[in-house]
């Protein structure tokens, strides 16, 4: 059994995360990882209201008597959020760990410490992570270049971005971007890390709340099947490559293009629909990391963690072996 820092630090069996993901991270996938042994993120702006997101954490606590958290990403939005009303949901349901991430959490993280909460925070930047830190953060999952979503601008890659954020964070950190094996729980830990963080290899679970198209294009798909959307309008993106997401790099591409060109295309809500509910792959823009390339099969989740904890245990004695 492998024990970390992050694993005492969090009450959890294996050091593994399911991080906070839009229109997937739901009661269904979040109770398997619970149950699985590793810490899932229930994800507070995939419910419509604060109301709906203070009954799916109580339907989640039906799955599961494991912990589990929830994750707030605090981005601009076309409709203002009432992220006030959804950080009172999760303090009044008595979560004790939330995963935040986006813009500065400074005021969320001050109440969810009041609360006795334990804050993991997102960052894709050395200097982001340090900044969380001294905000009281108990861990920082830093997100290399490979990720699925938002992986900055600068373009660091995990070799590089882990081991540069172990040298200077005193809080345990999780290793996010590219992980779906146990090789790279390994990897992960011997870099500095604590513990890893997938999504994409959770979206290719039987558990994940999305349509059998999209478990088995992430199967089928190789490390190369993603793109890189946004980057000429400074908000970088790593989306799966489909018509869509090639559409949105041609458009941006053009001389003064601006996001309301590409914004119908690129809409959050036709992804869900088309994409993660109706199973139409080129239907609209859906988030996948570079990590596809290292994912054989559709798995349940008890396995995904259990196979990739006994292969890491594997990998490390291997090298211990290698090096007598």
């Amino acid at each position: 059994m492998l024990r970390t820092r992050f694993t005492e630090a969090f009450g959890v069996e294996h050091p593994v995360v399911c991080g906070g993901m839009t229109g997937v991270g739901t009661a269904e996938l979040i109770s398997a990882v619970a149950e699985a042994g590793g810490l899932g993120f229930l994800t507070a702006l995939t419910q419509p209201t604060p109301e709906a997101l203070a009954a799916e954490i109580i339907r989640c606590r039906e799955m599961t008597d494991k912990p589990f958290g929830v994750n707030l990403t605090l981005l601009p939005t076309v409709t203002p959020v009432p992220y006030d009303e959804y950080r009172a949901a999760i303090i009044d349901s008595g979560i004790t760990i939330v995963e935040t991430a986006g813009s500065n959490p400074r005021e969320h993280v001050e109440a969810f410490k009041a609360a006795g909460i334990k804050v993991v925070h997102k960052a894709v930047a050395v200097r982001h992570a340090l900044k969380a830190q001294s905000m009281g953060v108990d861990a920082v999952s830093i997100d290399g270049f490979e990720c699925a979503g938002h992986p900055g601008n600068e373009d660091i890659p995990g070799l590089v971005l882990i081991p540069a954020a172990a040298r200077v964070l005193d809080i345990p950190i999780v290793a996010s971007g590219g992980f779906a094996t146990g090789d790279g729980l390994a990897a992960a830990l011997a870099l500095g890390a604590s513990a890893i963080n997938m999504g994409t290899r959770f979206v290719a679970s039987d558990e994940a709340p999305v349509h059998p198209n999209v478990k088995a294009q992430i199967v089928a798909n190789d490390e190369r099947q993603t793109i890189l959307v946004f980057r000429e309008f400074h908000n970088t993106a790593r989306v799966a490559r489909n018509a869509i997401s090639e559409q949105i790099v041609a458009i941006s591409s053009r001389p003064r293009a601006e996001f309301s060109d590409i914004a119908h295309l690129a809409s959050g809500a036709r992804g869900r629909t088309e994409v993660l509910q109706k199973g139409d792959m080129d239907g609209g823009m859906w988030w996948a990391g570079q990590s596809q390339g290292l994912i054989e099969a559709v798995l349940p989740c008890k396995s995904i963690i259990s196979d990739i904890v006994s292969d890491a245990e594997t990998a490390i004695r291997r090298i211990a072996a290698d090096l007598t």
